[in-house]
């Protein structure tokens, strides 16, 4: 008697959670084509908000295809970048979010899509041995939206990721510099050197740029090339940790030119 009730039971349970899948696969193929366009929408982004995002990108794609002139078609295609940029599917992203700045220059979602264009290309910077092209990318439309919306909230936060990826640009033409130094290929050296001071000394690696510059011009005995570099070393970097060897170094440059004249 026992083994029949709680052969019942097994039966019950069994049956209920049939249904309960049944129940559920029922809402979830829900025939959303016959849904209003707002309706439409808010079951796409309830299912972002879910990280449904198969889904989800189906129906944004589903409502920027079907209602093109409907009011709710830019934060359809905005939510189709965000889609494609929670999937990590930075190059589509970039897509989507510049498709909403070109065919809806007057949405209000304008901004928040150029700094997510930004973005995409942030992610896909690499490190700084590789080919830097996406920074190049993601520098350039970081700019143009401090320059497009310079009271955004977010423009600081756009400042910062240019810094850091203008140091990662610095950090790969000084690390070139760095190599040839020590193979001794002095002339490549100074060239690339030369590059990271002219275009991002107001880096981190512009005045290790400078620094190294000038002590390979004094193991060259370009006494006065030296001097010039080391004075423009002070103008720009006066706190800098190697100030006080610069100094020392003048000092002596100075000393011996002195006694050659």
């Amino acid at each position: 008697m026992k083994f029949l009730l709680a052969k019942r039971s097994i039966l019950t349970y069994l049956v209920l959670g049939a249904a309960i899948l049944y129940l559920w696969g029922c809402a979830a193929s829900i025939d959303t084509s016959q849904l209003p366009p707002s309706q439409r929408y808010e079951y796409a982004v309830k299912l972002y908000n879910n990280k449904d995002y198969q889904e989800a990108l189906k129906e944004f794609q589903a409502i920027v295809l079907q209602y093109p002139g409907n009011a709710i078609v830019d934060s359809a295609q905005y939510y189709l970048g965000m889609t494609r940029y929670q999937r990590g599917e930075y190059i589509l992203g970039a897509y989507e979010f510049s498709r909403l700045i070109k065919n809806m220059p007057s949405s209000n979602l304008v901004p928040i899509s150029q700094y997510m264009l930004a973005e995409c290309y942030y992610q896909l910077s690499p490190n700084f041995e590789l080919d830097q092209k996406y920074t190049k990318k993601a520098i350039s439309e970081f700019q143009a939206f401090i320059d497009f919306f310079p009271t955004d909230p977010k423009v600081p936060e756009a400042e910062k990721k240019i810094s850091e990826m203008n140091d990662k640009l610095a950090h790969k033409i000084y690390y070139t510099a760095y190599i040839y130094n020590k193979m001794d290929y002095y002339k490549a050296a100074l060239i690339y050197y030369n590059r990271v001071i002219d275009n991002y000394h107001e880096t981190k690696y512009g005045p290790l740029a400078m620094y190294d510059k000038i002590n390979l011009l004094i193991d060259r005995k370009k006494n006065d090339e030296a001097l010039a570099s080391i004075s423009k070393f002070l103008d720009l970097y006066p706190n800098d940790s190697h100030i006080k060897k610069i100094q020392k170094l003048k000092s002596s440059l100075e000393e011996k030119l002195s006694a050659a004249k």
